[in-house]
């Protein structure tokens, strides 16, 4: 999903480690000696090795390479039993490294077609589950080469995407090369034949736990011949012929729980399910519209009987299976964990009915159904929340990717349902989630960190996060060399760094210097990583603090890096906007001047203008104008053909969003500071697009529109081209009609360089003979009155270059009396106190100047009082860095 642009204490005696003490018993010599270090590799076999356990497979590698003693200890069959190859490039090379070790194993699972095609290298015969994700690919010559090859197998899983090129034919292979099979879920298959099932029934005597889920078609009557079967699911399966699957189904003798889960089954077919069905104890039916049509319909009549659908309590349904359940605990999961004496049968049941519950939740969740939000607050996260203190990884990661999915309502635009997500928080979720990702297992930490980075997109939600210690947490993993680990947690810290008191914790938590080496680890093929750490970095590089730890943790060589290299579109706007807050400090650091040094740091930006993604061109647009207020800067961005590239922008964004409009304006606007830029701006046909912007509704496009026309009128030539191109129409209908102060004062501006003495331009916005008449003998206590009123407040954020205040300097001399006014109320906005560059404007003018201006026969009365001001301003401004006073800052 798209993000929005967003502590190591130090010990004080209290918890400081001290030496051991040991009680006196008489003899001197019995009092063991403390060693000054100790010698890892004297430790027993046993706790090795259940060091090992905890460990994934790349610290195992790293563990085992200390010592010979540790690498035999490494390559342990016991620590075999099992691998999960989700997070790696598993192709026929590591396969074959991994052989020699996999001659036990147990248990594996993996992702995607690549790994699946290289399993049959591995050559582990005692293979007894397998687990794929990702198989939409996967083909049936290759399932069949894997059942060929582990005829021992017992349980195989394949979803929960569609395994669409999945035959019968393979499922025959299946029956006919694995004869103990007790397990098979497939998902997504077009048809499953009579052929299939049928050989399932004949050759695999076994098989207890049977799911086709998410088919399009099955064979119902087949399927009734499968009478080994104790738990049947068929959720999500389109076009059930439920006549046809109710004379069969109910005969099974052995069938303990069906799951029709988001089918079409109705209340009758329901009723005659649980009372025909002798040996049925669980039906699950979440989510299947005609069933929930029928509002009369109740469970209760079917005793002994749990029905599990929308309209009933799942806790107290699950609670009638055991023999004393007249208390019915709050949490029926919890419960049945936490009993000493557990029943085989019971646990049998409920195991298959996490994983059910667990798999529809998700599915329910991906499908962003309306109508689901009181499931959701009522149970359904209650129930997500339970399922991932399960016992069985699968549910548990299941579990947390619902409940990073199900609180997302659009997933474009970033937005998620506060209302669920503050119910997950209610519920001890935020702790529950922060533990699991804490997990030794990669896969259950990836998941975790990705509910807690979707969840951190609350206000609300993040702030628990960061009081649970979720920063540090998401740091840490942030460093993994588990690309969906680090890529998940890097997400959340970039929803965490939207919150402006987050963003030192985050930099005191290590995370800047981890997502800058994120950049560095992943450069290439790992798009996700790449834009979630730069996404970050950008929001953290809008602090000014923070900006400072980026650069200095190398954040602006790998930012240049990306937006050079990267072709994932995503990644090239995360890295330009991280840019361009890198470079929105130019007062307080020299991030600015550092970005433009960096080698090809330009050149990308100006080249990514030219991007088709509308995101790509708004960002590196935006991180030019942000660039250009260096001098230096501006004069190598036109000799990299910015000019051109960004008047082409202009001309070609008369349709896009309001973002784009105002960066590609604002980026001439500060190129045009230069007076040779100005000149290239005007022949390279930059000012009818500019006027066509001035026009637009948008305060934010129209007034940065006016500021490049400001700049570009100072040029005869250019000012000659605006009138010829109807600019002057535009402007003045901003003076007398933009609700923004900021835009009037622009026009009024501009139309005052064009035309000297021709239009009473302040009229439009309070003009300055109006403020000034507050008083004839300007006294301190009346210029303080006179520069509050007149104040533009937005005018603040303004920043001029040396020559931008020349030119205003220069028009106090001008022989038109209304120049000499514009100039004087210019460098009064400019230099008010607490405007954010006054401090800066104030050190580019001479005193000398202002005060022959204000002494000046010639100087209209309102220019005087305004270069009064304007020197009083000075005098604040030099006294206040006397003092060393620190001047503070906002945010661009």
């Amino acid at each position: 999903m798209s993000r929005r642009v967003r502590q190591r204490v130090e010990d004080k005696g209290k918890n400081k480690a001290d030496s051991p003490t040991y009680p006196v018993i008489g003899d001197e010599d019995l009092v063991p000696k403390v060693q000054e270090y100790v010698d890892w590799t004297s430790l027993p076999y046993d706790t090795v090795l259940h060091l090992f356990t905890r460990l994934n497979y790349r610290d195992r590698a790293s563990l085992a390479s200390t010592c010979r003693t540790w690498r035999s200890l490494g390559a342990s069959s016991c620590l075999w039993g099992s691998l999960d190859l989700r997070a790696h490039k598993f192709d026929h090379s590591m396969a074959a490294s991994l052989s020699t070790r996999c001659a036990n194993l147990q248990k594996l699972r993996f992702r995607g077609v690549d790994s699946a095609d290289a399993l049959i290298q591995i050559k582990a015969r005692n293979l007894l589950e397998i687990s794929g994700d990702y198989c939409r690919k996967i083909t049936d010559a290759t399932l069949c080469m894997i059942a060929a090859r582990h005829e021992a197998l017992e349980s195989l899983q394949l979803g929960p995407d569609f395994c669409e090129k999945i035959t019968s034919d393979a499922i025959r292979v299946i029956a006919f090369c694995c004869p103990k099979l007790k397990k098979l879920r497939v998902s997504g298959m077009r048809d499953v034949s009579s052929e299939a099932i049928e050989s399932l029934a004949k050759y695999c005597p076994q098989l207890t736990d049977l799911g086709f889920l998410d088919c399009l078609n099955i064979n119902e009557e087949a399927l009734g011949k499968v009478v080994s079967i104790r738990y049947l699911s068929v959720a999500g399966t389109s076009n059930i012929k439920w006549k046809v699957a109710l004379d069969n189904w109910d005969k099974l003798p052995k069938l303990t729980g069906l799951d029709v889960s988001r089918t079409t089954i109705d209340h009758t077919a329901v009723s005659r399910l649980l009372k025909s069905s002798q040996s049925l104890k669980v039906l699950c039916a979440l989510n299947c519209p005609f069933l929930e049509e029928d509002k009369s319909f109740s469970s209760n009549r079917f005793k002994g009987k749990v029905l599990l659908a929308m309209f009933t309590d799942t806790f107290d349904e699950l609670a009638s299976l055991f023999a004393d359940y007249s208390t019915k605990p709050k949490d029926i999961f919890a419960y049945w964990r936490d009993l000493i004496r557990k029943d085989k049968s019971i646990d049998e049941i409920m195991l298959w009915v996490e994983w059910i519950i667990s798999h529809t939740l998700l599915r329910i969740a991906e499908s962003n159904s309306q109508g689901l939000n009181d499931f959701w607050l009522k149970k359904g996260a209650t129930l997500l929340l339970s399922l991932m203190q399960s016992s069985q990884e699968d549910v548990q990661e299941r579990a947390a990717t619902g409940l990073a999915t199900f609180i997302v309502v659009d997933d474009e635009n970033a937005s998620i349902d506060c209302g669920r997500a503050e119910a997950v928080m209610r519920d001890g979720g935020i702790r529950l989630l922060l533990e699991h990702a804490k997990s030794w297992r990669e896969g259950l930490q990836s998941e975790a960190a990705k509910a807690i980075a979707n969840l951190s997109v609350n206000a609300k939600v993040a702030k628990a996060v960061a009081e649970e210690g979720g920063i540090n947490v998401l740091a840490g993993l942030a460093k993994s060399m588990n690309r969906l680990v680090a890529e998940e947690a890097a997400g959340g810290l970039w929803n965490l760094s939207v919150g402006e008191d987050h963003k030192n914790a985050i930099a005191q938590a290590g995370g800047v210097k981890a997502l800058v080496n994120l950049i560095f680890r992943w450069p290439n093929g790992c798009d996700g990583v790449l834009e979630r750490a730069a996404g970050a970095l950008a929001n953290l590089a809008a602090d000014d603090k923070c900006s400072t730890e980026v650069a200095r943790a190398g954040g602006v060589h790998a930012l240049v890096m990306l937006a050079r290299n990267c072709k994932y579109e995503g990644a090239q706007e995360q890295a330009a906007r991280a840019l361009a807050n890198l470079a929105a400090h130019g007062d307080s650091n020299n991030n600015n001047a550092v970005v433009g040094q960096e080698a090809g740091a330009l050149e990308a930006l100006v080249q990514l203008t030219q991007s088709l993604h509308e995101g790509v061109k708004q960002e590196a647009a935006g991180a030019l104008w942000n660039l250009s207020f260096d001098d230096k800067n501006r004069e190598s961005i036109a000799g990299f053909g910015g000019v051109e590239a960004l008047v082409a922008l202009a001309k070609s964004c008369s349709n896009a969003s309001t973002g784009l409009q105002e960066r590609a304006a604002g980026a001439l606007w500060g190129l045009s500071v230069s007076e040779a830029n100005s000149i290239a701006i005007g022949h390279e046909g930059g000012i009818p697009p500019l006027i066509a912007l001035a026009r637009s509704e948008a305060e934010d496009v129209h007034e940065t529109a006016a500021g490049a026309l400001w700049n570009l009128a100072f040029n005869p030539g250019n000012a000659l081209r605006i009138v010829e191109e109807g600019g002057v129409i535009a402007l003045v209908h901003l003076c007398s009609s933009s609700s923004s102060k900021m835009a009037r004062f622009m026009a009024a501006l501009a139309l005052a360089y064009m035309f000297d003495g021709r239009m009473d331009e302040y009229a439009m916005i309070g003009t300055p003979s109006e403020t000034a008449a507050s008083s004839s003998a300007p006294t301190m206590l009346a210029l303080a009155q006179v520069s509050e009123k007149a104040r533009i407040q937005e005018a603040g954020h303004l920043r001029c270059s040396g020559s931008e205040i020349g030119r205003f300097v220069t028009m106090l001399r001008n022989h038109s009396s209304t120049l000499k006014a514009c100039a004087a109320f210019a460098l009064l906005q400019f230099t008010i106190p607490g405007g954010r560059h006054a401090m800066h404007h104030a050190s580019l003018m001479q005193a000398k100047v202002l005060r022959s201006a204000a002494a000046s026969a010639n100087m209209p009365r309102e220019a005087k009082i305004f270069a009064k001001i304007v020197l009083r301003n000075l005098e604040h401004h030099e006294a206040e860095s006397s003092k060393g006073k620190k001047v503070s800052y906002n945010r661009i």
